[in-house]
């Protein structure tokens, strides 16, 4: 075991990664000088410039050439230098990388990564905080994974790489340096599609996911000060959603809190909460609820109005009171 940062872990599993597969590429803007949170540091030294690929500014570009090499015996992943700049490669990801395996029969996968640093908390303003994961965890043939921790940062990143289908990797931009956390030095993978507690209690359940989860997991620790003990269930994986733990964890409590930095319309929290409603509603306590970013159209970049708008731990510890009295 030794401690790693968050960033520290997503480079260690790159590196990893590619020693073990030398079929393996990574491409993506300014990739060849560590990109711009230095996740990629060292690569090019290391691989080569027929490894670490730089590319045009152009999202579309990237993800179509990453579609193109998987069919021609690559492994790539591909860096999109934030999430907000995905949108070009929408295209790309939903009409051809979700569809491929479908299109073909069952007879090619689109064994492709493609890493996206999401979400606030950097000032980052209307095109460097998005938050766009329920846009893609919408699109069946696409799986869609958000760690929260350094460790399944490394472990979901190697699991992502071996997978045979398209993988969407969120990374929150805020945690790169701010979460540590022991990581195995052995080689080791995170299955996707698998949730996991946190914290294991009676009262209430708290569902979350990315650098909201620990978030969840701090506001939980205040209210077990006020006798208060909370269910903390982080999802890990956005698409497909790990429905068997989402219903043990409601009807373990029957009070359910769900928690995403994402704008609450349309969010995750809508699926899992009818999840929940549709199979555990005779479990329930009281209504399901969320707690989310508003819907406004962009992350403001004043510090104050960036703070209003995300669920901080002060916010959720005071949504779950508010649940846990009812």
């Amino acid at each position: 075991m030794s401690q790693k940062a968050y960033a520290e872990a997503i480079h260690d599993a790159l590196v990893e990664e590619m020693e073990r597969l030398p079929e393996m590429v990574v491409l993506g803007e300014d990739i060849q000088e560590g990109g711009v949170f230095r996740i990629t540091d060292g690569m090019l030294d290391r691989f080569g410039p027929g490894r670490v690929l730089d590319t045009p500014l152009a999202e579309s570009s990237i993800v179509g050439m990453a579609i193109g090499m998987a069919q021609n015996g690559c492994v790539p992943v591909a860096e999109i230098q934030f999430a907000d700049f995905a949108y070009p490669a929408f295209n790309q990801l939903i009409s051809e990388a979700a569809k491929w395996r479908y299109r073909s029969n069952n007879g090619w996968g689109c064994p492709i990564v493609v890493r996206a640093p999401f979400g606030a908390g950097i000032r980052g303003a209307l095109y460097h905080s998005q938050s766009i994961e329920a846009l893609l965890a919408h699109v069946p043939g696409l799986k869609v994974v958000a760690p929260s921790t350094p460790h399944d940062a490394k472990g979901l990143l190697k699991a992502a790489v071996r997978d045979p289908d398209p993988v969407i990797y969120f990374e929150h931009k805020k945690a790169y340096r701010l979460l540590k956390d022991d990581v195995p030095d052995d080689d080791f993978t995170v299955p996707i599609v698998k949730a996991v507690l946190r914290r294991e209690c009676e009262d209430l359940t708290v569902i979350s996911y990315g650098l909201r989860a620990p978030e969840c997991l701090l506001a939980a620790e205040d209210l077990a000060a006020d006798g208060v003990q909370s269910t903390v269930l982080d999802l890990r994986t956005l698409a497909p959603l790990d429905r068997p733990a989402i219903l043990e964890a409601a009807k373990r409590t029957g009070k359910v809190l769900i928690v995403h930095e994402d704008n609450l319309t349309g969010g995750i929290g809508g699926e899992v909460a009818a999840i929940i409603a549709e199979h555990a509603f005779d479990y329930l306590d009281a209504p399901v609820r969320r707690l989310a970013s508003p819907d406004v159209p962009a992350m403001p970049f004043n510090a104050a109005g960036e703070e209003f708008c995300l669920p901080s731990r002060q916010k959720i510890a005071a949504a779950m009171r508010d649940l846990a009295a009812y």
